[in-house]
């Protein structure tokens, strides 16, 4: 079992060639679109949704940043099912790759900071320094921000990296330890299987929450910046 621990975030590939690219490309076929008049049910609530996470996020940007909007939408229904299909038995999750979640994380957050420095130069550098400080802090201050600042994508990367990845690896040592406690002890086993369905039902939780944090706090980066 430990030697498989991390094999469900190994790379896949066929003939040498990763498969990543086809993996990031698919959750994108599962959202029907609809030419009708009248949309079916399945549509009907994706549009509601999508309302519904957008009236949230995005009422406290104004004109500028609500441009955003439909990266905003893009960005959390990718996230959402990319988690959501990588708690399928045999699956692949990308975003329990840090590469992957760092290539998300900093164009968005370079968008939000040049947006800022554009549009409200003296209030984005005014960050920097907080009214008030006193004189020998001055350049103190000014480091700790500026690493504040660069720290963010870093974090936005791995706050998503790390909680999907934790729970994948927590849902592969109780499957194993349901495996191995069949031939011990049946009620154990049984409780260790109900422990086990629990944590997967959390874990879809978690993989919907995780889409709308992340893309939440790249909005509030954008907030501070337009």
């Amino acid at each position: 079992m430990n030697e498989n621990l991390f094999a469900s975030f190994i790379t896949p590939m066929i003939l040498g060639l990763p498969l990543v690219t086809l993996i990031v490309i698919f959750p994108s076929l599962l959202f029907p679109t609809s030419n009708r008049l009248i949309s079916n049910r399945l549509i009907s609530l994706q549009q509601w949704v999508l309302q519904l996470v957008s009236k949230q996020m995005m009422g406290i940007h104004n004109t500028k940043g609500q441009t955003w909007t439909l990266m905003f939408m893009s960005l959390i229904l990718f996230i959402g099912s990319t988690n959501l299909l990588g708690l399928l038995p045999h699956s692949f999750t990308p975003t329990t790759q840090l590469s992957m979640n760092l290539g998300m994380a900093i164009p968005l957050w370079a968008g939000a900071v040049i947006t800022g420095f554009r549009n409200k130069t003296k209030a984005s550098l005014a960050h920097f320094l907080p009214q008030g400080t006193p004189t020998p802090l001055i350049p103190m201050l000014v480091i700790i921000e500026t690493i504040s600042l660069f720290i963010q994508p870093i974090a936005l990367a791995v706050r998503l990296t790390a909680n999907i990845t934790a729970g994948h690896l927590l849902i592969h040592l109780i499957g194993g330890a349901t495996l191995a406690l069949m031939s011990i002890s049946t009620t154990m086993a049984f409780i260790t299987f109900i422990i086990l369905v629990l944590l997967t039902v959390l874990e879809f939780a978690v993989a919907m929450i995780q889409a709308y944090v992340f893309t939440l706090l790249v909005s509030l980066y954008l907030h501070d910046n337009t």
